[in-house]
């Protein structure tokens, strides 16, 4: 308990060390010297607030003196005049050092105030105080930095020995010095906890500008990774299965072996079409967007062409002015017919698919159904797609479900709103 209570005061007289300085934005900049004479000049950047704590410090040096060597003259015990300066120093040299080193600074004031009262006492004018208005100033300025720079248990500290000392040296000048002294404390408290709470709100605002920028990172990594995905399992999907199929429906025949590969390669060209559309954001080094225009309604049909020649069956219908529709609401919608196309692909070669394409309003409505496959499909997958799938909906507000059919198949339905998706996709 004691030692609690001690502590503070031990580290206000002698352990303790106050914040550093704030950084400030007001600087003037020295003028460039030659190299020869830069060691008249050994800093390129002054604090303006430094700046005026060494003029005021010479300036109350000069008058601290000037009194006192006035008073000296008509005081009936003159001192040395060489003494004169030690009261000038208790005045100007803390108000030097409590820019940089506030704490120190007001130990320098409790060092030299001995030798100050010392002075004072012999020669002030009879009736006075034994305080100078420059040093009331220098101690005052002293005081504030201390509040503002150092810990709350550190200042009440530096508040309890002032207001002691006042006790002890002159009971009459007291209140008005112990009042003088809590303000400037209060006052440099004050300071000290809004710059903290400023400080914070910007370290605050810098993690939530981070957050929020590592937000749209992922964001786009997976807006990224659904483009990826679309377009290499509809592609690969394609190209897997016309690859294992072009041999079989050659029987060697050199003409319609030579066509199957080249519509291999047609696909594959394309599939390397759109994943440069979609990775030319990242390898551009300015930071430019690819302005290829993004695949719409206009290109279901190669999308139905694509797996017919995969083997599927497909009929498409549309129902409505499909034309004139958002670049979102396009995109979504050919992103879903791929993905849906997909996978009647790889679980169920050889169906029957039936794509119906409705504007209803304001609404554009999908399905995708198939019947089972004429042979067996590949192993369920991670089922990444119908998370693609659905999150592409919920982006522009619409729905989307998919399951197995009764009789055996799937299907996927999709309701997309067209005026809500006038945004950017």
């Amino acid at each position: 308990m004691i030692s609690a209570a001690v502590r503070p005061f031990a580290l206000a007289l002698f352990r303790g060390r106050a914040d550093p300085p704030p950084v400030r934005s007001g600087r003037f900049t020295a003028p460039r010297v030659p190299r020869r004479l830069s060691v008249l000049l050994p800093f390129q950047r002054v604090h303006l607030a430094l700046v005026a704590d060494l003029l005021l410090a010479y300036t109350l040096y000069g008058s601290t003196l000037g009194e006192l060597e006035s008073w000296n003259l008509e005081s009936r015990l003159p001192v040395d005049d060489s003494l004169l300066h030690l009261p000038a120093l208790a005045v100007s040299l803390p108000l030097g050092l409590r820019d940089r080193l506030p704490l120190a600074a007001w130990r320098t004031a409790l060092v030299l105030l001995p030798a100050y009262l010392f002075v004072m006492v012999a020669i002030r004018p009879e009736g006075s105080i034994p305080y100078t208005m420059p040093f009331v100033l220098a101690y005052t300025l002293v005081l504030y930095s201390v509040a503002v720079r150092c810990a709350r248990p550190v200042t009440f500290a530096v508040w309890v020995v002032s207001v002691l000392g006042m006790v002890l040296i002159d009971t009459v000048s007291m209140p008005i010095g112990a009042v003088v002294v809590t303000v400037t404390v209060l006052f440099g408290h004050n300071v000290r906890i809004r710059r903290s709470a400023t400080a914070r709100l910007a370290e605050e605002e810098r993690r939530t500008q981070l957050a929020l920028g590592a937000r749209l990172v992922l964001e786009e990594r997976a807006r990224i990774a659904r483009e990826l995905h679309d377009v290499v399992a509809h592609h690969m999907s394609v190209i897997a299965i016309q690859a294992e199929a072009v041999p079989m429906t050659a029987a060697g025949d050199a003409a319609r072996l030579e066509a199957g590969l080249a519509e291999i390669r047609a696909l594959s060209l394309e599939a390397l079409a759109e994943l440069r559309q979609v990775l030319g954001v990242l390898r551009d080094e300015e930071g430019r967007t690819d302005t290829a225009p993004q695949p719409g309604l206009d290109r279901i049909d190669e999308l139905a062409a694509n797996a017919r020649s995969a083997g599927l069956t497909v009929r498409v219908e549309r129902s409505g002015p499909l034309d004139g529709l958002p670049p979102a609401a396009g995109l979504s919608a050919y992103r879903i017919v791929q993905e849906s196309l997909s996978n009647a692909m790889r679980h169920a070669p050889g169906a029957a698919v039936t794509l119906v394409l409705t504007r209803d309003g304001d609404r554009l409505r999908l399905r995708v159904a198939n019947g089972p496959g004429t042979s067996p499909g590949g192993a369920p997958g991670a089922g990444q797609g119908l998370v693609g799938m659905r999150e592409r909906a919920a982006l522009l507000g619409g729905t989307l479900q998919a399951g197995p059919v009764t009789g055996g198949g799937y299907e996927v339905t999709a309701t997309l709103p067209i005026a809500a998706s006038e945004g950017p996709s």
